[in-house]
């Protein structure tokens, strides 16, 4: 794997996170990133307060950096804990001064007093929505730079961007990569999220802020899990990992009344959301209730938990990759107590049963249909 990137005319060694990922083919930049950096250098390099939206592993952190004055100061605004633990490393690694970086998480509202703003602009529409509505906060004139993949920059891109700021304007295609030119008006928009919705056959409501998974409906994986939640009244600790809007742990409280839940999940807005969700369904449960963002279950304590329910993610940001799966399995049979259960649903064509038989000794199928399988592995030892 190449860790060695050029940017702005820096040689930095970036690296993507988590470090013990197993696939390190993957690159922690892009074109979009180079892109980007290009044109800042060219065009925008006295800016000296520049907000950075969504900086997948740091690269425009770091260049931004290493080609500016020492008195730059870089605004990282990210929903990813990974992400930002990965700007954290990368600016240590490339011994750059991090005394002006200021990390906020994607909930935080945006500094006024930015001179520019950059984006990589994520896959999620609504999220880029969101953020465009906090920037039509701010005030006019300021130059807003967004980046992402040419094929992925569509005409509901660029409304988006004429709703809530000026008319943009794009570049040309560039290694598949293209920019978008806008500005800030001053002429606040609002935000429709976060969003609401019933959950089908039971009293809830849930509410989701942008950047959750499946943020308008139940997800089909989702619905199948939860006929195979479990139920009873013993104590036991259990974890919600990869949690999302806290759907499959707010039911395992409604059946399991002494549980005790923590709800882990690398978005920002998916553990505010999972948070949200339980003190208006369940309020009474709440202080049986933690909610964490991390990366999976770094740091948690070994042989804590009693069960891990789980729905794997098989992407990171735009790539598709099996590693945080891999990882959320590692990491649950060593938070699970001796005789503890993991609990996952998965589309079949994974074949988690595989990886979980070579990983537990054992894994069995409690349920499945044409779509979706859900499994049950024990730590034995």
């Amino acid at each position: 794997m190449t860790t060695d990137a050029l940017l702005g005319g820096h040689t930095l060694t970036l690296h993507r996170f988590p470090l013990e990922q197993k696939n390190r083919s993957l690159q922690a930049w892009d074109a979009a990133d180079e892109y980007l950096i290009d044109y800042v250098q060219e065009h925008h390099n006295q800016a000296s307060r520049i907000l950075v939206l969504n900086d997948g592993f740091g690269a425009l952190t770091c260049a931004l950096k290493a080609m500016g004055c020492e008195q730059r100061h870089i605004i990282n605004v990210n929903d990813s804990f990974v992400a930002q633990q990965a700007c954290e490393h990368n600016l240590v690694e490339n011994q750059l001064n991090n005394s002006k970086v200021t990390n906020l998480d994607s909930l935080s509202d945006f500094p006024h007093d930015v001179d520019l703003v950059l984006i990589k602009i994520p896959k999620n529409a609504g999220f880029l929505a969101y953020q465009l509505a906090l920037l039509s906060h701010l005030p006019s004139g300021i130059k807003v730079i967004a980046g992402g993949k040419a094929k992925e920059i569509h005409t509901s891109t660029l409304k988006s961007f004429s709703h809530f700021l000026t008319e943009p304007t794009t570049s040309l295609a560039v290694k598949k990569a293209r920019l978008v030119f806008s500005e800030t008006t001053a002429k606040p928009v609002s935000s429709k999220f976060p969003v609401s919705w019933p959950l089908e056959k039971t009293d809830f409501t849930l509410t989701n802020h942008a950047n959750v998974f499946s943020r308008d409906s139940l997800d089909i994986g989702a619905r199948f899990f939860m006929n195979y939640l479990p139920q009873g009244k013993k104590p036991l600790k259990v974890i919600d990992l990869g949690c999302g809007n806290g759907v499959i742990g707010l039911m395992t409280l409604s059946k399991m009344p002494n549980a005790e839940l923590t709800f882990v999940d690398e978005s920002a807005m998916a553990v505010a959301s999972a948070k949200v969700n339980v003190s208006q369904n369940l309020p009474d449960a709440l202080a049986r209730c933690q909610f964490v963002q991390n990366d999976c279950l770094s740091d948690f304590i070994p042989g804590s938990a009693d069960l891990v329910l789980c729905n794997p993610p098989f992407h990171q940001a735009q790539a598709i990759t099996d590693h945080i799966a891999w990882q959320m399995f590692v990491q649950a049979k060593q938070v699970l107590k001796k005789g503890g259960e993991l609990r996952i649903i998965g589309n079949r064509h994974l074949d988690y049963q595989d990886k979980l038989k070579r990983l537990f000794g054992n894994a069995k199928v409690i349920g499945n249909n044409k779509k979706f399988t859900v499994l049950s592995t024990q730590r034995r030892g």
